[in-house]
Order: C-alpha cells, then sequence, then structure tokens
C-alpha cells in the first residue's frame, strides 16, 4: 500500500473495528453477568417472600401455575412431604441445598434457590437456558447501537481523511500541471503542518534549479560568444592560406592556422573541464588522496610548455600530504594554476609551487615572476571568460580564455577549500588554496 489515503483509512477502520469488537465483547460478557446476577436476585427474592407468608393465596397460586410463569415452586414440610407445587409434573430435588444450585430436570438444566425455615423448605427454580436466551437478548441491545454506529463511523473517517488528504492532491496536480520551465515556487497556502516542509524543501530544490539553469544558460551564452572569435580567427587564416602564393607567407599563414586551432581547442578543453567541475556534472566521490603526488603530476604535465618559454619549474612538497579529495579533479586544479602562471610569466621567468601544512591545513601555493593582478581585478579574474587586460599584455602573446581560474574555483569550492591571491615575492603573483579538513 503506497497511497497514504489508503494507509490511514485502512489503520483507522481497523482501530475502529477492533474497538468496536473488543468493547462488544466487554459489553456482551457484562451484560450477561448482570442479568444472570439479577435473575438470581429474582429468584431469591420469591423464595424469601414465600418464606415470610403464612399460606399461598388462591390467586397467587393460579399464577405460579401458570405455563407462561418460568419459575416452578416447590415447598417441602421438615419431614419431606411436599405440600405445594406449583408445577406438579416437575419435581424437584426433595433433598434441598440451601442457596443457590443447579440441577438436572427433565431434558434440561435448571437454576435452583433454596431457604428454609423452621417447618418446611421452599424451592423456586428456573431454567438456565431460558435465562441465558434472556440474557442475550439484552446483551445484544446493548451491543446494537454500538454495531449500528460502526458503518457511520467508517464514512465519517473516510470523509475525513478524504478532506485531510486535499490540499495534497491539490498540490500534486498544481506539480503536475506545471511545464519544464516552471520553476516558481509552489504555493503553501492551506497546507498542513505536516506538507509544509516537503513544499519548501521543494521550492528550495527549484529554487536550486532556476539557478542552475540560468547559470548554464550564460555558461552556453558566453561559450557560444568566446567560440565566435576563435572560429571566425580560424576560418580568415585559412583564406589568407588559401590565397597566400609564396612559400614564405603560406608557411606563415599555417603557422597562424596551427596556434588558432591550438587556442581553439583549449578553450573547448577548458570548457570542458569547466562543464565537468561545475556542480551537478558527474563528478567521483571524495576519498583520501595525496596532494603532494598530485601535484607532481600537474607540474609535469606543465614542463613542456615551460621549456619552450625557458621558464624555471620548480616543485616543494614533502613525501606524502593527504587531504581529502577527488585525484582527477585536484590534479586540474593544480594544472590549471601552474598553466596560467606559465602562460602569463615572460620568457626567462620562473614559477615556484609549493605543498605545505600550516597548522593543521594543507595549503597550495604557486607564485611566479610575471605581472601579476592588480588588486581591484583579483575578485573578478575568478568569473568565467573574464580577463585582466593589464596581465595579458604583460603576458606578451598570450591570451587566455578566461576559464582557468573560473575552474580552480569550481574544484576549490567542492573541496571546501578557500583562494587566496596576494603579490609574490617572485614579484608577480601568488595563489594560495588552502584544505581545511586533512584526511
Amino acid at each position: 500500500m503506497k497511497s497514504i489515503r489508503t494507509r490511514l483509512l485502512v489503520s483507522l477502520l481497523s482501530v475502529v473495528l477492533a474497538s468496536a469488537a473488543v468493547g462488544g465483547a466487554v459489553t456482551y460478557t457484562n451484560v450477561l453477568h448482570e442479568a444472570e446476577s439479577l435473575f438470581d436476585y429474582q429468584l431469591r427474592q420469591m423464595a424469601l417472600s414465600l418464606r415470610d407468608q403464612g399460606f399461598i393465596a388462591p390467586d397467587e397460586a393460579a399464577a405460579l401455575a401458570n405455563d407462561d410463569f418460568d419459575f416452578v415452586v416447590q415447598i417441602w414440610t421438615v419431614d419431606g412431604t411436599r405440600i405445594y407445587a406449583s408445577h406438579p409434573g416437575l419435581a424437584l430435588p426433595p433433598r434441598a441445598v440451601l442457596g443457590f444450585s443447579e440441577t438436572r430436570l427433565g431434558d434440561g438444566t435448571w437454576r435452583l434457590f433454596s431457604t428454609a425455615t423452621r417447618d418446611r423448605v421452599i424451592q423456586v427454580a428456573q431454567p438456565l437456558a431460558i435465562r441465558r436466551q434472556l440474557a442475550a437478548r439484552a446483551a445484544l441491545r446493548a451491543v446494537a447501537p454500538m454495531l449500528a454506529l460502526a458503518p457511520i463511523l467508517a464514512v465519517a473517517i473516510g470523509w475525513s481523511v478524504g478532506a485531510s488528504l486535499r490540499p495534497v492532491r491539490r498540490l500534486a496536480a498544481e506539480v503536475k500541471r506545471r511545464d519544464a520551465d516552471a520553476l516558481e515556487p509552489v504555493g503553501q497556502a492551506d497546507l498542513p503542518a505536516e506538507v509544509s516542509p516537503l513544499v519548501e524543501s521543494i521550492n528550495a530544490l527549484l529554487a536550486r534549479l532556476r539557478k542552475a539553469f540560468d547559470a548554464q544558460r550564460a555558461f552556453v551564452s558566453d561559450a557560444a560568444h568566446e567560440l565566435r572569435s576563435p572560429l571566425t580567427a580560424l576560418k580568415l587564416q585559412l583564406q589568407l592560406l588559401q590565397r597566400s602564393t609564396d612559400p614564405a607567407s603560406r608557411e606563415q599563414a599555417i603557422r597562424a592556422l596551427s596556434a588558432g586551432i591550438d587556442r581553439a581547442t583549449r578553450l573547448v578543453t577548458q570548457l570542458l573541464t569547466l562543464a565537468r567541475t561545475e556542480p551537478g556534472g558527474p563528478q567521483a566521490p571524495l576519498a583520501p588522496t595525496d596532494l603532494a603526488e598530485t601535484a607532481r603530476q600537474a607540474v609535469a604535465d606543465v614542463v613542456p610548455l615551460a621549456d619552450a618559454k625557458s621558464i624555471r619549474l620548480s616543485l616543494q612538497a614533502p613525501d606524502h600530504c593527504a587531504v581529502e579529495g577527488d585525484a582527477a579533479a585536484l590534479r586540474v586544479l593544480v594544472r590549471n594554476l601552474v598553466d596560467n602562471a606559465v602562460r602569463y610569466t615572460p620568457a626567462g621567468g620562473q614559477v615556484e609551487s609549493m605543498v605545505r601544512q600550516d597548522q593543521g591545513q594543507v595549503v597550495l601555493t604557486v607564485d611566479d615572476s610575471g605581472p601579476g593582478i592588480p588588486v581591484a581585478h583579483r575578485t573578478r579574474v575568478f568569473d568565467r571568460f573574464y580577463r585582466c587586460a593589464d596581465r595579458e599584455a604583460a603576458g606578451q602573446e598570450e591570451t587566455g580564455s578566461g576559464l582557468g581560474l573560473a575552474i580552480v574555483r569550481s574544484v576549490a569550492n567542492r573541496h571546501g577549500a578557500t583562494i587566496e591571491l596576494a603579490d609574490s615575492d617572485l614579484g608577480g603573483l601568488r595563489v594560495a588554496v588552502r584544505f581545511a579538513n586533512k584526511a
């Protein structure tokens, strides 16, 4: 049973029926017991009333002998002589047991009460079958109202459950009517208190989806804009190559086309990397990772670029330095920081990387001897496709995509790390990434 309505109806109706059954059984038993006590009281009172009378008047004797009268009355002398019998054909035992007793008489069992005076013994008896029949009728009359109320309670419970769940059905219908673009908050008016936390969670999810979709649309728009320029440049360079006639100009056009293809390839690669590191993308679970080894691998990836620019690239790291993270994502983080530093450092410069522990934190720093980033631009360089004009101008022919530090921030956020930009002792920029929790 997955339906809340069905569960409520079944559970409540089960409780009502079980309560009615138990209550009916208890009431039936109690009424039977009370009826038995009442019939015994009648037997006793009748016997005591005859004991106190000196004789039985003729009209009383006629009433006692009536076949509609359920009682049998007999009076004995102390020597065992029967002096009166309301029904002569039914003889009660001559040896009476004073008080209440049961005896077999004819084809049934009788309830008997006997009492004695100085000169006689009075016996009053009643068939048990009649007593039980009358008691059962009285018990059923007592239980009947309870049994009659059970269906009414069932209908009332069904209506109450349906009315209570009506806001939930209305909420479900409202959500069902929405299309994929309707991300407005769901209305919370007239909702039960138990459902409100669920609606608040749905609204929070819709807000996150709206924010993610807005970011995705902005990302696609920016990516399309950024890709338009290199693709246009590639087309122009291809046209120049087609128009080239002498070998020198043709060679120059080929080099320009190759460089343009490299820039476009790097831009597409970084776009894909950013898409993977953004929240919601396919991501591996965090696990204990050796940041020192990851940094060594990332720096090794950038060595060819550093050699091409005669930049002295170094890394200082302990043998092992663990953090809780995704090794592949952390390698992307380190590689982007070192790659950016190498690209924007003039030829013959210096880039130093370090992994160390500082007051219970693991810190990664990358220093370069490049132009640095002015303080006014340091809060914006983490935005996608943002480029610092001063830094690119100092980087000579290097023009970035504006995605490197955006990727770094995305990976750092996922790992709960903080990023600090400062002036480096080498004269350029220092980037410090602090991982708060050691593995």
